[in-house]
Formats: structure tokens, C-alpha cells, sequence
């Protein structure tokens, strides 16, 4: 393009059409672990706000986000035979390869359709990566639909006698459809990364080893620093929104809701304080769901539009930060 104003030109517009989400099938209350972990309910509550998750036993992740996609579907009205591709966030796939989004597609009846297929994985902030992706290819007029899915199986990476994370995460899925449209509603994104050079949170997957050689197969757990990921997440959160509201050119004012990722509610809390703003602003359900990592944001966006929260004309920030180290932002006007 010689210009700037022959690209934008040249760029298509889009807004998001459906939301959807599937939880997992046991619900498993603090009162439960208990059971299980040196903890109890009132610690669980105090420190990460969780009352409650989901755990699936006999689904995995693509099952979850099969159904979470098909609930947007439904939700859009869009025909699933219009999706052009489809990316999945997940850091829990149900294998190394094919990716969990080709499974979806199989799922969905989509083989013989023309979809491209592909996994994101950025840890928490794995939906935004995605959106963030999808939107420019439907900016750019590759694709003319597309579904963009975070789902999760946590619980499989769960070591149940760590109480440092096995209080903290649940399972679920949470998908959106996008389409191409003419709009003058504007979708923008940000997100960042760094090495994580600590480690603070991570989950192994198999080491090279001499060559001939049988390898035992260890439990994948994953792990994490809380203190350490406590003071990240704050700090990411906090600079994830602000790069956001600065492209967008908007004061937090100018914000109907923000809708963060659901990793502890004293994260949030903390958010709202360092930006004056009222909690009754800011969407959580991490209650009801625990950290559902790429999941969390989709389900809240699915949930928020089924009780009406979700109108348009409002204007959102979608924000999360996850292992990696990774965070991401968006700013929408529905």
C-alpha cells in the first residue's frame, strides 16, 4: 500500500456476532478439597475469591470447546458452514497434534468444508492473542468468518496435593464468532510477552533423551510462584489496559464494563483501586468458575450477554495476563 489512508481504505471491518460457553460437568465446592488438601474454605475464599469450580472427568478439551462454539453459533445465527477458520486458545490440548482446532472442526461436521484450523497458546491471555489474530484476518479480507474459542482441561495438569494451584483452577470453554461487517464500531488490541527466565509458572512437557533410549513418562503439573505471579499479574493488568485506552484515545470514563481475565479476585480488586474505579465496573464470576486460564475471558463475555449486561452501543476492555510471561488487552465497541 503507498499510504496510510489507502490501507485503511483496504481494511475490512468486523463485530463480534455470538457468544457462547460450556462448562464442565462436576462442580466441586471448596468444602470438597478440603477432602483432599491441607486448606479450607474460608482460606480459599480470602485469598483467591474462588467459592467453586468446574472439573471435568469424561470431557476433554475440544469436547468443551465443541459445545461452547456451537452455543455461539446458535446465539449468532450464523450457519456453521459460513466459518472460514477457527483458532483455539488452549495450553491444555487433548494432544501434541493434530491441534485441539482441528478436532473442533471435526466435531462440528466442518471436514469438508474450506476452514483453516490452528491452536494459540499463550497461557491466560490465549483468547486476546486469538482475537487479536482473527481480527486481522478478517481486517485484511483472508477469511470472511471466523470462531475463536478458548477452552481449557486444567484439570488434567493438576497436581490435587499442591494447594498453591489445585484451588485455583477450573475447566470450561467460551467461544465468539466474528464476521466481517460494515461498521464504524472499532475493535483495537494489545498485547506484550517476556521470558518468563524463573520459571515462575510453567507446566513440563517431555525432555530430550539420548537417542534409542526408553523414556518414562512423568505427570505434566503445573506450577507456580504465587507471590511472585501475584505482583506480575497486577503490574500486567494495569499496563495491558492503559496501552489500550491510549490507542483507543478514551479515558476509563468513557468504559461501560472491563472484563478481565478470572485469575484471583484480589487481582482485580487491586486493579480497580490503582484506577479509582468502581468494582460494580468491572465483570467477575471467578466465584462460580475458578481460573479457567483462556476460557476465563470467553465465558465471561458469554455470560454477560445471557443476563443482558452485554448491550450494544456500550464500549468494553477485555484484559488478562498469563505464563509466558504474556499480556493482552482489547478494546471493543459492541
Amino acid at each position: 500500500m503507498k499510504n496510510l489512508e489507502e490501507w485503511v481504505r483496504y481494511m475490512k471491518t468486523c463485530k463480534i456476532k455470538g457468544f457462547g460457553y460450556a462448562k464442565a460437568k462436576r462442580l466441586v465446592k471448596n468444602e470438597e478439597l478440603q477432602q483432599v488438601v491441607d486448606t479450607n474454605d474460608e482460606w480459599i475464599k480470602q485469598r483467591t475469591g474462588i467459592h467453586q469450580r468446574y472439573i471435568s472427568e469424561d470431557e476433554n478439551t475440544s469436547d468443551l470447546g465443541a459445545k461452547a462454539a456451537i452455543d455461539a453459533l446458535n446465539k449468532s445465527n450464523i450457519k456453521k458452514e459460513e466459518v472460514d477458520f477457527i483458532i483455539v486458545a488452549t495450553f491444555t490440548p487433548d494432544q501434541m497434534t493434530p491441534s485441539t482446532a482441528c478436532l473442533i472442526q471435526e466435531k462440528l461436521g466442518l471436514n469438508g468444508q474450506q476452514v483453516m484450523a490452528f491452536d494459540v497458546n499463550a497461557a491466560c491471555s490465549g483468547f486476546l492473542y486469538a482475537l487479536q489474530v482473527a481480527h486481522s484476518m478478517l481486517a485484511c479480507d483472508q477469511a470472511k468468518c471466523a470462531l475463536v474459542i478458548g477452552a481449557e482441561v486444567i484439570s488434567k495438569q493438576l497436581n490435587w496435593q499442591d494447594r498453591s494451584t489445585c484451588i485455583i483452577f477450573g475447566d470450561g470453554a467460551g467461544a465468539v464468532v466474528l464476521k466481517q461487517e460494515e461498521t464504524t464500531n472499532r475493535m483495537l488490541h494489545y498485547a506484550c510477552s517476556k521470558g518468563d527466565i524463573d520459571g515462575v509458572i510453567h507446566s513440563d512437557a517431555p525432555l530430550p533423551r539420548t537417542c534409542f533410549t526408553a523414556q518414562s513418562l512423568q505427570p505434566s503439573y503445573i506450577h507456580m510462584d504465587g507471590s511472585k505471579t501475584f505482583r506480575f499479574a497486577i503490574w500486567a493488568m494495569h499496563s495491558a489496559i492503559q496501552a489500550v485506552l491510549e490507542k483507543a484515545n478514551v479515558s476509563m470514563d468513557d468504559i461501560d464494563y472491563i472484563v478481565p481475565h478470572q485469575a484471583n479476585a484480589r487481582i482485580i480488586q487491586s486493579v480497580c483501586r490503582m484506577y479509582e474505579m468502581k468494582e460494580d465496573k468491572v465483570y467477575m464470576n471467578i466465584a462460580q468458575y475458578g481460573n479457567t486460564s483462556a476460557a476465563s475471558v470467553p465465558i465471561a463475555l458469554a455470560e454477560m450477554w445471557e443476563q443482558g449486561i452485554l448491550k450494544e452501543g456500550q464500549n468494553i476492555i477485555l484484559a488478562g495476563f498469563g505464563a509466558g510471561f504474556t499480556w493482552a488487552s482489547a478494546y471493543i465497541e459492541l
